[in-house]
């Protein structure tokens, strides 16, 4: 079953060019995993220090190797010094598409 988590960022103005730095980073390497489907990284219009990282793994189990990554674990330990709270992930079902050859 495909997996889907929202993780909403809000990060402190004077961290937010290292942020954007780091994320793209972790971003790059994310992608590159066997069960990612999707990895963007998006930034509000109507607050450039508000983030949503929007994650799609093939399976829960992808998405926990995720978070065993390398790149993932030194994005983690570098961001929250960054936030102004800590990040807030929500998990989704997907209704639609379901084929996840649809994804990339």
């Amino acid at each position: 079953m495909i997996h889907l988590t929202c993780v909403h960022v809000q990060v402190k103005k004077e961290n937010l060019e290292e942020f954007i730095e780091a994320t793209m980073e972790n971003h790059r390497n994310s992608v590159m995993e066997p069960g990612n489907l999707r990895f963007d990284f998006l930034q509000s219009k109507n607050d450039p220090c508000r983030f949503m990282l929007y994650e799609v793994y093939r399976t829960e189990s992808d998405a926990k190797a995720h978070k065993e990554t390398m790149h993932y674990i030194e994005w983690k330990d570098r961001a929250a010094n960054w936030m102004e709270k800590p990040r807030e992930g929500a998990g989704y079902t997907v209704l639609a598409p379901k084929d996840d050859l649809l994804w990339k």
